[in-house]
């Protein structure tokens, strides 16, 4: 079974960044924080295997355009698979009520 490299997008990284400060300071709860972001970051780094697996996105900006989602709880990752380079690139990482 080949292996996909998982690359993230900076942008993703710091939406990761504000996940957790909206969850540790916000909802004042720092433990569900960092196990909403360990779940997120686990998830997506299970895209090495099968990421053709995860459904392609319908809706919204990304839509039609071979972008692929993967819902983890309440948040849902953005990204696209570079078949040739065997490479899977996350763009994007938010809450799914926010409109993408």
């Amino acid at each position: 079974m080949d292996k996909y490299k998982v690359k993230v997008n900076p942008r993703a990284i710091r939406e990761l960044d504000h996940i957790y400060e909206y969850i540790s300071n916000e909802k004042l709860a720092p433990e569900n924080a960092k196990e909403q972001v360990d779940r997120i970051k686990k998830a997506i780094l299970g895209l090495e295997t099968f990421p053709q697996s995860h459904q392609e996105r319908n809706e919204g900006r990304y839509a039609a355009k071979g972008y692929h989602q993967l819902l983890i709880d309440n948040y849902i990752a953005i990204f696209r698979i570079d078949e040739p380079n065997k490479t899977v690139y996350v763009l994007t990482i938010q809450y799914q009520g926010w409109n993408l």
